[in-house]
């Protein structure tokens, strides 16, 4: 196979650098922190644009859409560059994945806009959903390399953007969900009701949701806190989630409740685990 770039080897890029190891890709990884995240298998590059140089299709895990648009200016400018098709499964919004497959097109680079969801649990476990959307010739290109990611994927559409639009649906509902979860178990515990007997009603009961079902059993309820996605990531998507719903001119009554009630918690817990949005509002 030829080689498969990777930049970015946060919590989510370095696992899914290293599915892309484990499923026989030769894959040249790159993060500004330096080699510590790379996975065993993978060739640590000293810039993007050796990255670019060495691999036919690049796969972006980063942060945020002024990241993204950075390293594919990058990538697009680099000498000697080999690289044709740039997979991007960062979360970055609508607007964001349009600009960089406008900017990537011009030096004939196709990029395919495929954000995930599942968690850093989900990708280990080959369950990550990965929402593609591009032309069926560059879908086609790059589908080895997003079946080196997961087992799960779904092509939602055949231009850049709706890739995005359907990941910030996704996750301003996990939000919700979370938070709805939240006040809803603090209500019950206050009312003297035992939190896994809660969870064992809810989960058989139309309450029954992502957090009743992962996230209060796996990581509120042990304590551990570590479903690895930050509040401070969380509140960047719903933010983005409203700005399109604006954009748009579309319904967003739910959508400013939540938005502001994950940024308060942004703000007064940077970049704590998601989860601990149980203690946050169990103690306003």
């Amino acid at each position: 196979m030829a080689a498969v770039g990777f930049v970015g080897l946060g919590n989510m890029g370095s696992v899914l650098a290293a599915n892309l190891v484990a499923t026989g890709h030769a894959v040249v990884a790159y993060d500004i922190a330096g080699p510590d995240r790379a996975p065993d298998g993978a060739a640590f590059a000293g810039s993007v644009a050796e990255v670019a140089r060495k691999a036919d299709v690049v796969v972006f895990s980063l942060p945020d859409g002024a990241i993204s648009a950075q390293v594919a200016k990058e990538v697009a400018a680099a000498p000697g560059r080999q690289a044709a098709h740039v997979a991007d499964t960062s979360t970055i919004g609508i607007r964001a994945a349009q600009e960089n497959a406008l900017l990537l097109a011009t030096d004939g680079i196709a990029y395919v806009d495929a954000p995930v969801s599942g968690g850093v649990a989900g990708a280990r476990a080959r369950t990550l959903a990965v929402m593609y959307a591009a032309p069926d010739d560059a879908c086609a290109a790059v589908e080895p390399v997003l079946a080196g990611l997961s087992d799960r994927r779904y092509r939602v559409g055949a231009r850049a953007g709706l890739g995005q639009a359907m990941k910030l649906a996704n996750n301003f509902l996990s939000a919700t969900a979370l938070a709805a979860t939240s006040e809803a178990v603090a209500f019950g515990l206050t009312a003297g009701l035992d939190i896994d007997t809660m969870l064992d009603v809810l989960n058989a009961s139309s309450g029954k949701n992502t957090a009743t079902s992962d996230k209060f059993p796996n990581q509120v309820r042990t304590g551990h806190y570590a479903a690895g996605f930050t509040n401070s990531l969380m509140a960047k998507d719903v933010r983005l989630y409203l700005s399109a719903v604006q954009e748009l001119a579309g319904a967003a009554e739910v959508g400013g409740v939540v938005e502001s009630l994950w940024t308060q918690f942004a703000e007064a817990e940077p970049n704590a685990d998601f989860t601990r949005m149980f203690p946050f509002i169990r103690g306003s």
